[in-house]
């Protein structure tokens, strides 16, 4: 049986805010094609939908327009709800939807009823476990208490029973989404930890053919029965040097796996650029930058002036702009109230503008007018109390 594996859309999700809908267009009709064309027996998707509980009108006809296109062209799909997802949004219509082939997992108590598909091999079972939130799911899963292992362990046992009482030779597949250790993490992905240690051991997936994972945005493979496929578009500068792909999965009559990476379409290389203004301007090296998404970060001792500007005229799509001054004084330990505790209001402002700007002290202009600031909002405060006891 051919499986398509691919997971963490985002659809509605941009880069630094730059519009991502016409490249998560692109990837939808990458992916359609690709199904197609690899005549795969199935499409499964691993969670995080949308990128948000209530997604925006374009992100929903985009998903709209996809599930129309796999359908007509009778590929049948497994959606689980991720932790993006509004698990309930996601699933509205399902039993109706699933008549056209469409299978939306998101409801915890149905975690144990598989998608049936079948090969010249036998039947293949197709288990959805949506993001499971340990705080929301614990009753249901007849837990006590317990965080994402001990849930994912309880919903991994009811899918092992139900795999128990079918046809000897039912080869199992299993949709999650969770953070599985081991593998690797990107900025861009949601911390899911509320409810206990966010990890779970892989040895919570035993007894199953293939998982399918969702919820980290770079592809992985743990073992070989079990893989991230990532995000089809990067979504952080952390996933720069990430290729984007989908697996493309095959199991033999046994169950065994042989996958392959389907690479998918993406609207710019990522640059990450380190150095002196004058020098990101200014050296050969970087040219090969000049048309992609650009994150720099700038170490000239004394912060230039208008580096923004600066920097788009050579990297016109420069996106984020950091500074980490040569020489420049390391952070101090502690939390931040512990380093300014006991300084006036004065030094707190005067210690942050050498932070930002070192090697240049307040002139006296600007010493004038933190005074004048810092007396505005004493009086206006003051002002305030005066009115509140009143």
């Amino acid at each position: 049986m051919r499986l398509l594996h691919t997971s963490d859309w985002h659809l509605g999700r941009s880069f630094h805010r730059e519009n991502l809908h016409e490249a998560q267009r692109a990837f939808l009709d990458h992916l359609v094609a690709t199904a197609v064309a690899e005549r795969v027996d199935a499409v499964l998707v691993a969670g995080d939908v949308y990128d948000r509980a209530l997604p925006g009108l374009e992100a929903v006809a985009l998903f709209d327009d996809v599930l129309w296109r796999l359908a007509e062209r009778n590929i049948p799909t497994v959606f689980i709800s991720g932790n993006h997802d509004s698990a309930r949004r996601l699933g509205v219509a399902s039993r109706l939807i699933e008549r056209a082939g469409i299978h939306l997992r998101t409801d915890p108590g149905a975690l144990a009823e598989p998608v049936l598909l079948a090969d010249g091999h036998g039947p293949v079972a197709v288990y959805g476990l949506p993001y499971l939130e340990p705080a929301l799911v614990r009753d249901r899963l007849g837990l006590a208490k317990g965080g994402h292992e001990q849930v994912l362990a309880a919903a991994m046992d009811a899918v092992r029973a139900d795999l128990a009482a079918r046809p000897a030779g039912t080869r199992a597949v299993v949709l999650a989404h969770a953070f599985v250790t081991g593998g690797e993490q990107s900025d861009s992905e949601r911390d899911i930890a509320v409810g206990g240690v966010q990890s779970v051991p892989a040895g919570v997936f035993d007894g199953v053919h293939y998982v399918a994972l969702g919820h980290l945005h770079g592809c992985q493979t743990l073992a070989p029965h079990l893989r991230y496929s990532g995000s089809p578009l990067a979504y952080s500068f952390s996933e720069t040097t990430h290729r984007k792909s989908m697996w493309l999965v095959d199991l033999d009559a046994e169950g065994a796996v042989e996958a392959t990476r389907i690479f998918c379409p993406q609207p710019r290389r990522l640059a990450q650029l380190r150095g002196r203004l004058d020098e990101l301007l200014t050296a050969d090296e970087h040219e090969w930058a000049e048309g992609a998404w650009v994150q720099a970060t700038l170490t000239d001792p004394v912060r230039p002036v208008d580096p923004m500007e600066r920097l788009r005229v050579r990297f016109p799509h420069t996106l984020q702009l950091l500074f980490e001054p040569e020489g420049g004084e390391q952070a101090a330990s502690g939390s931040y109230a512990q380093r300014v505790s006991g300084r006036s209001d004065r030094e707190v402002v005067e210690g942050f503008v050498a932070h930002v700007r070192p090697g240049r002290e307040l002139d006296d202009t600007e010493q004038s007018w933190l005074l004048e600031g810092l007396e505005a909002v004493r009086r206006t405060a003051a002002d305030r109390a005066e009115e509140n006891g009143r």
